[in-house]
């Protein structure tokens, strides 16, 4: 990439950002984006973490478990339990980013 190219990719999202944050003081959409940031990055870290344990489950899609079956909380049990211990938290599959951002 041109340094012209980057610094016209630099205008564009500096533009698109002015355009989300409205009249929101620059500062304050800052900690609103980061928040989202961080978040997204916990829940795609989850996701492959429980992805990995799912490997010799018929479900093998963290993302497909009913969270509702008794099959379902048996197995969100297990993932929780691992990923405490490997990652420090757990989210369940309604609760990641991914989900939220569909509905």
């Amino acid at each position: 990439m041109s340094e012209e190219q980057k610094k016209a990719l630099q205008q564009q999202l500096w533009n698109i950002a002015d355009t989300l944050r409205g009249k929101m003081h620059a500062d304050e959409f800052r900690d609103y984006i980061l928040g989202f940031i961080f978040y997204k990055y916990l829940s795609e870290k989850m996701l492959i973490r429980a992805n990995r344990l799912l490997k010799t489950e018929d479900v093998k899609d963290y993302t497909k478990i009913d969270e509702n079956s008794s099959k379902g909380k048996e197995m969100l049990q297990h993932i929780k339990s691992n990923t405490v211990l490997d990652i420090g938290y757990f989210l369940k599959p309604s609760e990641l980013f991914s989900y939220l951002a569909k509905k």
